[in-house]
């Protein structure tokens, strides 16, 4: 029986393809760094993917009309600058140990009260007085001056008045008329029945003083000077309208509807003299 024996024996081959330095094969659309993926066999059985494989996701070898392309996934660093919110309450702990105890500062509200109201009070104070001035202040503005002040009051020596004779003169802007009376005539004007009258007023109430008549020189009818000694009565007659007053100074006929006004004034007698006003 003829016996065979193999023979191994080493031949070297000249190189089919160029090399890099470093003896790796130059292939332009192979990627050698690319791991090989693992094979569905070995998944159909329930084996665990292979740890040298890196999975589908991040890259791997795809044909495309140009060729094999190798992609590569890379997970880019995201630049820029970002705030760190930490977890953090803000409701304090009073009884937390590194919280130091200010109950010393805090001011007393007793304290506080009584302040409030003092600063009130005067704050209040200050502006009536203020408020005082300036309407005092705007009210003198108002008042009469000096001269006005002079007029005010007149005085009249009594004593250059005979009996039965009118004196007529000029105060605040008004005639007064100033008359002294015979005894005849305040009989008269007290013999009359007064109650009757348009405007009724006896002659006690019109006089101070019997013999002496003091009253204003206007009719009450449309502001007219009466005449004096003169009318049906004895007394005054205004001829503007024919009002008739009598001999102490009441409305008897015509259209004024009152009697003439009475001023205000007194006697100084000691000096005998007639201070209207």
């Amino acid at each position: 029986m003829a016996s065979f024996q193999a023979v191994k024996k080493a031949v070297s081959l000249a190189p089919t393809v160029r090399t890099l330095p470093s003896g790796v094969p130059v292939a332009p659309l192979l990627n050698f760094a690319v791991r090989a993926p693992s094979s569905g066999h070995d998944a159909h059985h329930g084996a665990a993917a292979r740890s040298d494989v890196p999975p589908k996701w991040t890259g791997g070898l795809s044909r495309s009309s140009a060729g094999l392309v190798s992609k590569t996934y890379l997970s880019v660093p995201v630049s820029g600058s970002q705030q760190h919110r930490l977890l953090h309450t803000s409701v304090a702990r009073k009884d937390a140990p590194e919280v130091p105890d200010f109950s010393h500062y805090r001011a007393n509200p007793e304290s506080n009260r009584t302040l409030s109201y003092f600063m009130v009070g005067s704050l209040g104070i200050l502006s009536a007085s203020a408020a005082k001035s300036s309407i005092s202040e705007f009210l003198q503005t108002m008042a009469a001056s000096a001269d006005v002040l002079a007029l005010a009051k007149v005085e009249v020596d009594l004593s250059n008045i005979p009996e039965g004779k009118n004196v007529i003169i000029k105060w605040r802007g008004k005639p007064v008329f100033i008359r002294h009376r015979t005894q005849g005539e305040i009989e008269e004007a007290r013999s009359a029945d007064w109650k009757s009258f348009r405007d009724p007023q006896s002659d006690e109430d019109r006089v101070k003083k019997p013999d002496w008549l003091v009253m204003l020189g206007v009719c009450t009818h449309l502001g007219c000077v009466p005449i004096g000694e003169a009318g049906d009565y004895g007394g005054w007659f205004c001829p503007c309208h024919g009002s008739h007053y009598d001999i102490s100074g009441r409305a008897r006929k015509g259209p004024a509807p009152l009697n003439l006004e009475i001023p205000v004034y007194e006697f100084n007698d000691a000096e005998g003299k007639l201070v209207i006003g």
